[in-house]
């Protein structure tokens, strides 16, 4: 037991690949076999991870659960983990909707399903890995572990042009990495060294190094970082290999490339990038102008070209490229509201997205379309799924009492607090959000049942609704009672916005009569 209590952390990463190990060994033949292992380490990957909230301390200002021990000791390369509540978040994610995804694939995949249960639990503990990791060798190699077997579950198992979406993906997410990993060198070699000691790439102690760099050398850091997450999340205008990725994807795929890998970009900027921010206000100002420009075009531009898609799976894929803008948005405005609010959006988005996507998944069961124009008047014939589709729209467009207007009511008081403008063109956001995600599904649920075919199609199994009622019970406990997330991320939030916009209390503190001064702002 103390065993597990001390390298929790090692347990929750590990988890998975031990399931990918075991299904190695089990022969092809057996599918049954390779369904129900799959399954059964998919949700021990999530229990396993369910002490890290019991047991999580909240205030701690430094990493929870750490663990850190030579690895490489010649180039100064550590087996170093650690949590905090914005990691501690996206992990639950992680494992969270990776048992849901790896649930969703049991009617849909029917060939190698062997390699295919393997490459989605390898995938978890490359995600995993990546939130977890405070030694940037080790973050790099997790970063790029996750691209394997991503690659091929999209060539393998997805739709008609899914060799051309992997090696696209593969293309754009590769050369991110490379731009990281010479920005993760020059870390390593322009960070100071004590005389006859080994250079480090530990994570806390090379962004306190970056604090004393030159701000020319801060700002080509920066970009260096900026170009993989960026792609990553990702931003306008390197979002296209997105809409490719996602809709030859299997729905599995679809689930976790939405959910969590989408993250990894967004988690990159909060961890990696903004203490690389320049001292200097004119060349700090250049750069988030840059960068929230392009959030905002994002919003809008996803949720327009959303107007105009005939495929399901795409219209949602091009959804991701808005409401991960609205993400970006906060994390740059600098602001504690924006910062906890992209946080919690993140996780929104991974419920509500993925969701989406096992709709759609449900529907390309039954009728092996995903044409808008193949559907109409499912409510009808399908209640039980018109009801949970009604519920995830409404979360993802933002209505209150979901979790999406918790997320971005919070991005949009933080914009706000920095400029009008920004949070003006974030709420042209939603309104196109609305119009888009209430058009698909009045087109697809309302109205006489359009084609025969469609008329007696099956409502949601027992194994549909398990995958589906638990995102539409977080959906709601977010939305009605989100206080234990924002205080798993308080600390946090607030230890980076002290770092990266040092002057925002005071400037907060300036604008309010002495007698209407909030505690928290009168004590900073």
């Amino acid at each position: 037991m103390d065993f597990f209590a001390n390298h929790i952390l090692s347990v929750v990463l590990f988890t998975p690949l031990a399931g990918a190990i075991l299904l190695l060994l089990v022969p092809r033949e057996m599918e049954l076999t390779h369904r129900i292992g799959g399954n059964i380490f998919g949700m021990l990957g999530f229990l396993v991870s369910l002490p890290l909230v019991f047991w999580w301390k909240p205030g701690l200002e430094q990493f929870s659960f750490p663990e850190n021990v030579p690895w490489i000791p010649s180039i100064g390369a550590r087996y170093h983990l650690g949590i905090d509540g914005i990691s501690l978040l996206l992990v639950m994610l992680t494992t969270f909707l990776g048992m849901i995804a790896i649930l969703s694939s049991w009617s849909a995949i029917h060939q190698r399903t062997k390699e295919y249960y393997i490459l989605l639990l390898l995938l978890q503990t490359g995600m995993i890995g990546v939130f977890v990791a405070l030694d940037f060798f080790l973050f790099y190699v997790f970063w790029e572990v996750m691209l394997v077997p991503m690659y091929f579950l999209i060539g393998a198992w997805g739709s008609d042009r899914r060799l051309y979406a992997a090696i696209k993906f593969f293309l754009y997410t590769l050369a991110g990495s490379v731009v990281m990993l010479l920005a993760i060198l020059a870390l390593y070699f322009y960070a100071p060294v004590a005389p006859g000691a080994t250079r480090t790439f530990d994570v806390p102690t090379l962004l306190a190094a970056a604090q004393h760099f030159s701000d020319p050398l801060k700002v080509w850091l920066f970009w260096g970082f900026f170009f993989a997450f960026a792609i990553k999340v990702p931003m306008f205008p390197f979002h296209t290999w997105l809409p490719d990725a996602h809709t030859e994807a299997p729905t599995a795929g679809s689930v976790i490339l939405a959910g969590v890998l989408l993250k990894m970009g967004t988690y990159g900027f909060i961890r990696f990038s903004l203490p690389l921010l320049p001292a200097d206000g004119a060349m700090r100002s250049n750069i988030i102008k840059i960068v929230i420009v392009l959030s905002l075009i994002g919003i809008v531009y996803g949720a327009l070209v959303c107007l105009m898609q005939k495929d399901m799976k795409r219209l949602i894929a091009y959804s991701s490229v808005s409401h991960l803008g609205f993400c970006t948005l906060g994390i740059f405005a600098l602001t504690p509201n924006g910062l906890a609010g992209s946080v919690l959006q993140q996780i929104n988005h991974g419920i509500s997205t993925g969701a989406l996507f096992l709709i759609v998944g449900v529907l390309y069961e039954r009728r092996h379309t995903r044409l808008i124009s193949e559907f109409g008047g499912l409510a009808t014939p399908m209640p039980n799924f018109a009801a949970i589709y009604l519920i995830i729209s409404l979360s993802s467009l933002g209505m209150p009492l979901l979790n999406g207007f918790i997320g971005e009511f919070t991005i949009l008081q933080g914009a706000f607090q920095v400029s009008k403008a920004w949070a003006a063109w974030g709420t042209l956001g939603v309104i196109l959000g609305a119009a888009y995600l209430l058009w698909l599904y009045q087109r697809v649920m309302f109205g006489p049942v359009t084609l025969p075919v469609n008329e007696h199609l099956p409502d949601l199994n027992l194994r549909e609704m398990a995958t589906l009622v638990p995102l539409v019970f977080m959906a709601f406990w977010i939305g009605i009672y989100p206080k234990p997330f924002f205080s798993l991320i308080e600390k946090p939030v607030q230890k980076i916005v002290e770092q990266v916009n040092p002057n925002f209390y005071q400037m907060e503190r300036a604008k309010l009569p002495p007698a209407v001064v909030p505690a928290a702002v009168e004590a900073k």
